[in-house]
């Protein structure tokens, strides 16, 4: 396990950790394979797709290439009726204010790293008013591959000009705990999508349901961690 003492820095994947919103998504998704055609269940896009960049995810869900237009069309659809299926029911994970507060209060440097795209981002940070609370803002446009690959999250290491070692992410998908660990960060997983044995599986140190509940450890350890090292 990576020392303690070097966990000054978080990064927080969005939909799903910071937000409660995946099975919107998911609704989203099947929505839009039934229209095309194909049998699709939104267990598939929350175990597979999740933490994928859409132009990873359509040309597999048709199982074909796609020209760019097509791929901006389809991916447009799916984002903008997620977003209306959302709207409503937009809030916080629970806990999520205040660790987050403690945590800045600790003096930790704080990301999000999402590959939600840029009207997803704006629907949820600037809905909820806490863009401002994170130092950066790592979108999927800023780097080549999505989850599991590791990009986003060294891209957010380096954003936060932070050692990799020295991070933690907060992640619902499998993928992004592998993403996690492949960038060699610690990883904690939030069981709002997954279950905890799975999370653990795919390397997570720690499971929680929400931010109210994360294990007392972890949660010493970075503050005190973050404290020292401001």
């Amino acid at each position: 396990m990576i020392a303690p003492t070097l966990l000054h820095a978080a990064i927080f994947d969005m939909d799903g950790t910071l937000v409660d919103n995946m099975r919107f998504h998911s609704e989203a998704w099947v929505s839009l394979s039934q229209r095309l055609g194909i049998d699709a269940t939104a267990e598939r896009f929350e175990r597979e797709f999740a933490g994928k960049k859409n132009e990873e995810i359509l040309p597999i869900l048709l199982g074909r290439p796609l020209s760019a237009e097509e791929l901006n069309q389809l991916a447009e659809e799916k984002e903008t009726h997620y977003r209306q299926l959302y709207k409503p029911h937009l809030s916080l994970m629970r806990g999520a204010e205040a660790f987050i507060a403690r945590l800045r209060s600790a003096g930790a440097r704080l990301a999000v790293a999402t590959a939600a795209p840029t009207g997803n981002r704006a629907l949820v940070l600037d809905g909820l008013g806490i863009r401002s609370l994170f130092a950066r803002v790592v979108g999927a446009e800023e780097v080549v591959r999505g989850k599991p690959a590791p990009d986003i999250f060294l891209a957010a290491a380096k954003a936060l000009d932070v050692d990799p070692a020295s991070c933690v992410v907060f992640e619902d998908a499998v993928n992004g705990i592998i993403a996690a660990r492949a960038a060699g960060m610690a990883a904690v997983g939030i069981t709002s999508t997954t279950p905890p044995e799975v999370l653990r599986e795919a390397g997570a140190q720690w499971v929680a349901p929400d931010f109210a509940t994360l294990p007392p450890d972890l949660e010493a350890r970075l503050l005190i961690a973050a404290a020292r090292a401001v």
